[in-house]
């Protein structure tokens, strides 16, 4: 792959990890909640979530997922299901922020659980990085490797990017002190969560 090729599309990944969705919120939530330590877990979920869409593209069943309109559906509508029920669930949070070590350190691996989830059930992902791949591969050249180089890329620049969310958010938090100001941001990101649901559901192949 030429550099120039390659930085083409270094630069379209970052727009692409930088433009808001449920990966953003999510880090963005558990920079708030837990602080930038606990939720590296989350973020390796995102990237273990995006990885798996990766390998489904470069194998050829994204493409059948992009254009079969009953596969992209069914994902869709767990996808819109999941992201309603994350929202409920932060809705509900009444954790305090003096919330004891044990009970955090049981959370990661929850949270990197739900960040799989949270990828693997949005099908746009797929349907993206197929429309996006072609564009960058030389027909002449070995696709595998190409195909890796686009792979590692995309997921080292989305985990810098939702690292960034997640240090920023958690900056944030150190000046949060009442339990009660949480709640209510808990109810915020509680509604955007709901809100990528609806978008998820609304959205078409």
């Amino acid at each position: 792959m030429d550099t120039h090729v390659w930085l083409a599309y270094v630069a379209t990944a970052i727009v692409f990890s930088l433009a808001p969705g449920s990966g953003t919120v999510n880090s963005i939530s558990n920079g708030l909640s837990y602080g930038t330590r606990k939720s590296l877990a989350a973020i390796a979920g995102l990237q273990i979530g995006l990885a798996i869409h990766i390998v489904l593209v470069g194998a050829g069943i994204g493409a059948l997922v992009a254009q079969s309109a009953l596969a992209f559906t069914l994902i869709k509508w767990v996808g819109a299901v999941y992201l309603v029920w994350l929202g409920i669930q932060k809705w509900r949070d009444r954790s305090s922020l003096m919330a004891e070590s044990a009970t955090q350190n049981q959370r990661a691996g929850t949270l990197l659980r739900k960040a799989v989830l949270i990828n693997l059930t949005n099908p746009k992902s797929i349907v993206f990085l197929v429309a996006l791949f072609p564009q960058f591969l030389d027909p002449t050249g070995d696709q595998l490797t190409q195909l890796l180089v686009l792979g590692i890329t995309t997921v080292t620049i989305d985990a810098f990017v939702m690292l960034g969310y997640t240090s920023l958010a958690s900056q944030m938090g150190r000046f949060i002190r009442s339990d009660r100001i949480m709640r209510k941001i808990n109810r915020v990101f509680g509604t955007m969560f709901m809100g990528c649901g609806a978008l998820l559901a609304a959205a078409k192949a």
